[in-house]
């Protein structure tokens, strides 16, 4: 069952967790389909090493710059990378939701990477 807090929500701080239990919080663009959160981030990103040690993440409405607001409820679930045909679902949902932003950072990054996209997909569900 999805939070209907994150189904308004612009942003979402994600916490992923280091090797010793540190949660690492980012904010990241998000979309939500069904029951489950998605986002991407690069593939090169420390938010993907952690997950595959970890798929523990908790989420949360936050602004731009990873703001949670006072009292705002935080949601745990678990996260799974994702790529291909899972990805190019990600990357709809978030075109339509972020759009003119969106193509401002996956355009120009796969043009100066002749057509490689250097993102990976996540996917979160909550218990």
């Amino acid at each position: 069952m999805m939070p209907e807090e994150l189904r308004r929500g612009r942003y979402v701080s994600l916490t992923t967790y280091r090797k010793n239990g540190t949660g690492v919080a980012t904010p990241v663009w998000y979309a939500v389909d069904g029951a489950e959160l998605y986002a991407w981030t690069r593939t090169d990103s420390w938010k993907v090493k952690r997950l595959r040690n970890d798929p523990r993440v908790e989420a949360a409405v936050c602004d731009l710059r990873g703001n949670v607001a006072e009292g705002a409820e935080r949601f745990t679930g678990e996260g799974r990378l994702v790529e291909g045909d899972e990805l190019r679902r990600i990357r709809r949902l978030l075109s339509r939701k972020y759009t003119w932003q969106f193509w401002l950072t996956d355009v120009p990054a796969m043009l100066v990477r002749f057509g490689k996209r250097p993102h990976t997909g996540i996917v979160v569900t909550f218990g």
